[in-house]
């Protein structure tokens, strides 16, 4: 997930590597719950990589947590 002021873009990838598909949320809990929901139709969510978990990203950081979630941050 690549973290932005007013919006997170996630990418969904097999574990060959292969992207699936991507989209973008809204950066703020409603968009972080919609952000799962959306992966999780694609297939079990495991595991998390958070690009920039600073500022921007420190709300979407924690949310997998929560969810039983690895997270890898960058």
């Amino acid at each position: 997930m690549d973290t932005h002021g007013e919006v997170h873009v996630a990418a969904v990838v097999s574990p060959l590597g292969k992207v699936l598909s991507t989209e973008s949320f809204p950066a703020k809990a409603v968009g972080y719950r919609r952000l799962l929901v959306w992966a999780r139709k694609r297939g079990t969510v495991r595991r998390a990589g958070v690009e920039g978990t600073g500022t921007f990203g420190a709300g979407l950081s924690r949310y997998p947590l929560t969810q039983q979630i690895q997270v890898d941050v960058e």
